[in-house]
C-alpha cells in the first residue's frame, strides 16, 4: 500500500521523467562536467540487469560460509571475474577464529518434555533448501554451556524490559531467558541477560514481529514460516569488531593472539535461536504474571513472564577453529594520483545461500566493474585507482574487512579518499549512511540516478515517500521543499565499520530497500528462489545500485576537486549537540516529576501497613552540563567551514595542482578520532559516530557523551563534552589551514 500511495504522489507532482542532468557537477569544471556525464553514460550502457540476476544465482547456487568448500569456491569466482574485466585482482587470506556447532541441545525438561527441532525443513518451492553443507541454526560466539534453569521470558531483552520484570519482582538470576528478535541487534539479547545474572539465552522470531502476522508465510509468501530460523553473530561487537583474538592487528598466519577465553567480546553464556514453532511449546507452558500488553506475540495463547515449573535444559558446544577468510582485493591504477584510492566494497561470505545478504550487493559491485572494464578497454583511465574489494567473514562480525584494515591502516589512512559500501539490495527507496560531508555528491547522485518503477529520479521518489509519511501538514511541506538528500549517520552491522570508526576514512554505505519485506534474513529461505520472487523480481534495482554506487566511485576518482563539504558536517553536528541539550533538559525535568511522585506515593505506601509493594527509589537530580565548550567549537567551525567553502571554490578554477589540498580533504576525517577511544571500548575512535553499547548495529551519535547521559553518569559526560569539543577544534585548525 504505502508504495502505490508513494508512486501516486510522485505522479501528482507532475514528473513524467527524470530530471534534467545538473549543467555542472560539484568538484568538476564545466568542461570536465561534461566528459563525466558522457562517462557515465557508457557506464550505464554496460550495465545488465539480466546479468546482475545471473550473478546472484550463481554466486547464491551453494552454502557459502567462512571456512566451507563454497566460501572459497565463491572468492575464487569473484577473483577470476574481476580478471575477466581487466582488473589486477588478487586475494587477501587472513586466519580467524570462526566457530561452529558440534552439539546443540534444547529441550524442555518439566512441567512437561518437549525436544526442539533447530532445523529448517526442505522446501520443493526453493531449489537450495535441500543441500548439504548448510550451517545448522546457532548463533557465532556463544559460549559452551550446559545449563539447566527456570525459564523466563524477557520481552525483546533489552536493558528497559529487565527494569519492567524489577516492578514485577522477577529476577532472572540463575535462570534462562527467552527473548524476542528485533528491537535491537541480536548480540544486545544475551549481553543484557549476562549482566543480570541469567545462565543462557535462547532468541526467537514471534510471528508478531517477522511471520504470518506480517502477511503470507514463504513459500507461499515472503515472510517467516514456522521453522524458519535467524541465525547471527552475537559477538559484542560494540567493543570491538573482528577476530576477536587480534584487536587492532591484522589476523595474518603468525599474529600474536589473545586466549579465547579472555577476549573481551566474548559472551560467557551459551545462546541458541529457534524458530516459533520451537518457542511456541517454551512459552506456552510459562506462569508468573500475565505479560504487559506491549511484550505479547502473535502465538495463539496468553503470554505470561515466568518464572513457575517450566524448565528448559540448554546445550550448545563448538569446534573453535581458525578458517581462511579470502578478501578479493581488485585494482585499476589510477592516471594522475595512483596514491590516492577509492575503495568500494561488498561482502561475499554467507551464513547459507545468501541470495540477497550478501550476493545482491556482491552482484551489483561486480556489475559495476565489468562496466568499469569496459570502459578501460576504450582507452579510459580513471584520474586516481579504484580498488574493488569482495570481503570474506563479515556475517560472523566484519572480520575480513576488518582484518584488512587493521593490518595496512597506516597506508590506508594516507591513501584512501573514500570506502564505498553495500551489502544486501532490494526493491524500494534509496538509503545512504556516511560521511555528511559528502551530502552534496550524495544529493547530486540521487537527482541524476532513474528509479526503475517510476521513472523519476530516486530523489524525488524518496521525498515523495517522506512527504506521503510525514505526521504533519508542517512535515510534508518540509518534506517537499528540502533541496538535499539525508545522509544518516553510520551505526555498525556491515563492512563500513572499521573505515570510518577506528582509521578515520570518509564512508558510505548505499543500499534499496523498503518494499522487499520478507523473513528470509539469515535463514535457508535466502535463496536465489526466495530472491528473484520478493526481493527484486527482474533486479532493477541491482541496476539502480550498480549505477548510484558507481558514480560514487567515479565521481570520486576524476572529481578536480574533492567534493567535500564541510558546511553539511557543522550542520548536523550542530542539530545533535542541539538534541543532547534537549535531551539532558527533558531528564532534568521527568526526573524532578518522577522524585515528585515518588515522594508523595511513597508517604501514602509508608502510612499503609497493607501495603506491601516495594518502594521506588528517588533518582539523583540530574546536574547541570556545561556545553560550552562544544558550542564554541562549533561556533568556530562555522566561520572556518565558511572559508574552506571559498577556497575549495578557488581551487575548482585554477587547474593547478590539487594533489595536495584533495589529500588534505580526505584526511580531514581524521581529525575527528579521539585518540584514547571511547569509554571502556577504546577500539572506536570516531568521536561523532559509533555503534551503541546497547544497541549495537543502531548508532550513537557523539556517543561519548550521548551514552554517558543515557547512564546518567555525570561525570563522564562532562570530560567526554571536552573531549568532543577537542576534536572538534583540532578539525577546525585542521580546515582553517586548508583554507589558507
Amino acid at each position: 500500500m504505502r508504495k502505490l500511495i508513494a508512486c501516486g504522489f510522485v505522479a501528482a507532482l507532475g514528473i513524467s521523467g527524470p530530471l534534467l542532468a545538473q549543467k555542472t557537477l560539484t568538484g568538476f569544471t564545466e568542461r570536465s562536467a561534461v566528459e563525466q556525464k558522457q562517462l557515465e553514460q557508457k557506464f550505464d550502457a554496460q550495465l545488465s540487469a539480466a546479468r546482475v540476476g545471473q550473478a546472484i544465482k550463481d554466486l547464491s547456487a551453494v552454502p557459502h560460509h567462512v571456512g566451507s568448500a563454497g566460501g572459497k569456491a565463491v572468492a575464487e569466482n569473484i577473483l577470476n571475474k574481476f580478471k575477466a574485466y581487466g582488473w589486477d585482482a588478487k586475494l587477501e587470506t587472513y586466519q580467524v577464529l570462526f566457530p561452529t556447532p558440534k552439539t546443540r541441545v534444547l529441550e524442555m525438561v518439566s512441567p512437561t518434555v518437549y525436544k526442539a527441532l533447530l532445523k529448517e525443513p526442505a522446501l520443493k518451492e526453493d531449489a537450495t533448501s535441500d543441500q548439504p553443507d548448510q550451517l545448522p541454526t546457532y548463533n557465532a560466539w556463544s559460549a559452551d554451556g550446559d545449563v539447566t534453569g527456570e525459564l523466563v521470558f524477557v520481552n525483546y531483552g533489552l536493558p528497559q524490559d529487565y527494569e519492567v520484570l524489577e516492578s514485577l519482582g522477577i529476577d532472572v538470576k540463575g535462570k534462562i531467558v527467552i527473548a524476542k528478535y528485533g528491537r535491537s541487534w541480536r548480540g544486545i539479547k544475551p549481553k543484557v541477560a549476562q549482566e543480570h545474572g541469567a545462565i543462557g539465552c535462547i532468541i526467537y522470531s514471534d510471528p508478531k514481529d517477522d511471520g504470518y502476522y506480517q502477511g503470507e508465510v514463504y513459500p507461499k509468501g515472503a515472510f517467516k514460516n514456522e521453522y524458519g530460523v535467524q541465525r547471527g553473530s552475537i559477538m559484542d561487537m560494540v567493543i570491538y569488531p573482528g577476530d576477536p583474538l587480534t584487536p587492532n592487528i591484522g589476523a595474518t598466519e603468525n599474529a600474536k593472539r589473545l586466549n579465547r577465553l579472555e577476549a573481551p567480546n566474548l559472551l560467557k553464556i551459551p545462546v541458541l535461536p529457534i524458530s516459533y514453532h520451537d518457542a511456541k511449546p517454551l512459552l506456552e507452558a510459562l506462569e508468573g504474571p500475565v505479560a504487559p500488553a506491549e511484550w505479547r506475540g502473535a502465538l495463539p495463547f496468553t503470554y505470561h513472564v515466568g518464572p513457575g515449573k517450566a524448565k528448559v535444559h540448554l546445550k550448545v558446544d563448538f569446534d573453535w577453529k581458525l578458517q581462511p577468510a579470502y578478501n578479493v582485493i581488485a585494482k585499476i591504477a589510477g592516471s594522475q594520483y595512483p596514491d590516492q584510492w577509492v575503495i568500494r566494497g561488498n561482502h561475499h561470505d554467507a551464513w547459507v545461500n545468501g541470495a540477497n545478504d550478501p550476493i545482491s550487493g556482491a552482484a551489483a559491485l561486480l556489475e559495476e566493474a565489468q562496466a568499469i572494464g569496459q570502459l578501460v578497454k576504450t582507452g579510459w583511465k580513471p584520474k586516481r585507482t579504484l580498488v574493488y574489494c569482495a570481503w570474506d567473514a563479515e556475517e560472523p562480525g566484519l572480520l575480513g574487512s576488518t582484518e584488512w584494515v587493521e593490518d595496512h591502516i597506516s597506508e590506508l589512512q594516507q591513501k584512501t579518499v573514500v570506502y564505498i559500501n553495500s551489502d544486501g539490495n532490494g526493491r524500494g527507496f534509496l538509503g545512504v549512511e556516511g560521511s555528511h560531508a559528502l551530502e552534496t555528491l550524495v544529493t547530486e547522485i540521487s537527482k541524476d540516478v532513474t528509479d526503475p518503477q517510476t521513472n523519476v529520479s530516486v530523489f524525488e521518489r524518496v521525498k515523495a515517500n517522506n512527504a506521503v509519511n510525514a505526521a504533519t501538514a508542517k512535515a510534508k511541506k518540509e518534506a517537499l521543499a528540502k533541496p538535499t538528500f539525508k545522509v544518516n549517520a553510520m551505526g555498525s552491522g556491515s563492512d563500513y565499520s572499521s573505515f570510518i570508526q577506528h582509521a578515520g576514512i570518509p564512508s558510505l554505505n548505499i543500499s534499496y530497500g523498503g518494499e522487499d519485506d520478507g523473513g528470509e534474513y539469515h535463514s535457508i529461505y535466502d535463496s536465489y528462489d526466495d530472491y528473484s520472487r520478493f526481493k527484486d523480481p527482474g533486479f532493477v534495482y541491482g541496476v539502480a545500485l550498480a549505477k548510484t554506487a558507481g558514480r560514487a566511485a567515479l565521481r570520486m576518482a576524476n572529481a578536480e576537486v574533492l567534493p567535500f563539504d564541510f558546511r553539511s558536517l557543522h550542520k548536523t553536528v550542530s542539530d545533535y549537540v542541539k538534541d543532547l541539550l534537549n535531551q539532558t533538559e527533558q531528564m532534568r525535568e521527568s526526573t524532578a516529576a518522577e522524585n515528585e511522585l515518588i515522594r508523595a506515593n511513597g508517604y501514602a505506601l509508608a502510612n499503609d501497613p497493607t501495603e506491601k509493594k516495594k518502594l521506588p527509589q528517588a533518582k539523583a537530580e540530574v546536574p547541570y552540563l556545561d556545553f560550552s565548550p562544544m558550542l564554541n567549537a562549533l561556533t568556530e567551525l562555522e566561520k572556518t567551514t565558511e572559508q574552506l567553502a571559498s577556497a575549495w571554490s578557488k581551487a575548482v578554477n585554477t587547474n593547478g595542482n590539487t594533489a595536495a589540498f584533495n589529500k588534505a580533504l580526505y584526511q580531514a576525517e581524521q581529525q575527528l578520532l579521539s585518540a584514547n577511544g571511547l569509554p571502556r571500548r577504546s577500539w572506536y575512535k570516531h568521536t561523532l559516530y559509533a555503534p551503541g553499547f546497547y544497541t549495537g548495529y543502531g548508532v550513537k551519535t557523539i556517543p561519548g557523551v550521548r551514552e554517558a547521559i543515557e547512564q546518567r553518569n555525570w561525570k563522564e559526560a562532562q570530560e567526554q563534552i571536552t573531549v568532543v569539543a577537542a576534536s572538534l577544534q583540532k578539525l577546525s585548525a585542521y580546515l582553517q589551514q586548508i583554507a589558507q
